[in-house]
């Protein structure tokens, strides 16, 4: 797969970007960077600019004003192609990106474009299908799958086109409990490697949980701008957004105030950790085993 590049420190950055509609400006004044290999959750209610800001990053839209530079490429008419082979899109409903008769001819669509040799097409489409376990898959027509093996088909397609950025548009939205805790251990496997820039709108406070960094839009404004458990204890924070508090973070409360205070958490993995400490010191105190 395609590594990070060395062009510029940031994979993404937004300059003062404006979009409007007629009168109506969708985004205002928006300006962000976003370092290679992080993970960025954009959050915000339904109309606060979220699809409109990812689908100006490779001109399916295009600003009104402002600049937008793409792993160091400023995003005009004559960058616009080098640029769209930086950034693989999945989004809500996979049918939307199916083109093939069989998930390996799927696959295979977007390479052709790329003039590759037919060995190398082979390997990508094998690489991919094994890593996202859909080898079994590859003869199946599109439509005879589950929601969550048509998601990692349609995200086989695009790491086989080996793009440093990912960006997710409410990938999970569709799908299953089963399918979006998959899909979200597919996420942290892609993150872990270190190659990829992965951007993830999403209604999902679990997902948020995950990421490195949270950004919220509010009537297409950035209104805030950070670490998930900073901005996900903000109770004011997520009424506006109209979110829930992360499981993990409710489940901290409730023990709270039945005694057991291992303060506010946000990640699952956290409370379990912090549950055997706190029982592990208690235990070790109670015996008399402690140091």
């Amino acid at each position: 797969m395609a590594g990070i590049t060395d062009k510029s420190e940031h994979a993404v950055k937004l300059k003062h970007v404006y979009y409007g509609q007629g009168c109506t400006n969708v985004l205002k004044d928006v300006s962000l960077a976003i370092p290679h290999g992080q993970w960025v959750c954009i959050a915000g209610r339904n109309g606060a600019g979220k699809s409109t800001l990812i689908r100006l990053l490779n001109g399916l839209l295009l600003m009104s004003r402002g600049r937008i530079l793409i792993d160091g490429l400023e995003l005009n008419g004559r960058t616009l192609g080098d640029i769209r082979r930086h950034i693989g899109m999945v989004f809500a409903n996979p049918d939307d990106q199916f083109v093939g008769l069989t998930v390996e001819d799927d696959i295979a669509f977007g390479l052709e474009n790329l003039c590759l040799s037919r060995e190398e097409m082979q390997q990508r489409i094998r690489t991919c299908a094994e890593r996202l376990d859909i080898v079994h898959l590859l003869q199946r027509h599109p439509a005879t799958l589950s929601g969550g093996q048509k998601q990692r088909a349609a995200i086989a397609a695009v790491l086989a086109m080996e793009p440093s950025i990912i960006v997710m548009d409410e990938a999970a939205s569709m799908l299953d409990e089963k399918a979006k805790n998959e899909l979200l251990g597919l996420m942290r496997a892609m993150h872990a490697e270190g190659r990829y820039t992965l951007i993830s709108i999403t209604h999902d406070v679990e997902e948020m949980a995950e990421a490195d960094r949270m950004i919220v839009l509010d009537g297409g404004m950035v209104a805030a701008d950070g670490s998930p458990k900073e901005l996900l204890l903000q109770d004011d924070l997520l009424r506006r957004c109209r979110l829930k508090a992360p499981f993990a973070l409710q489940l901290c409360r409730e023990l709270k105030a039945r005694g057991i205070d291992i303060g506010e958490l946000v990640r699952e993995k956290e409370v379990l950790e912090a549950l055997w400490s706190y029982h592990s010191k208690r235990f070790l105190t109670a015996t008399g085993t402690g140091g």
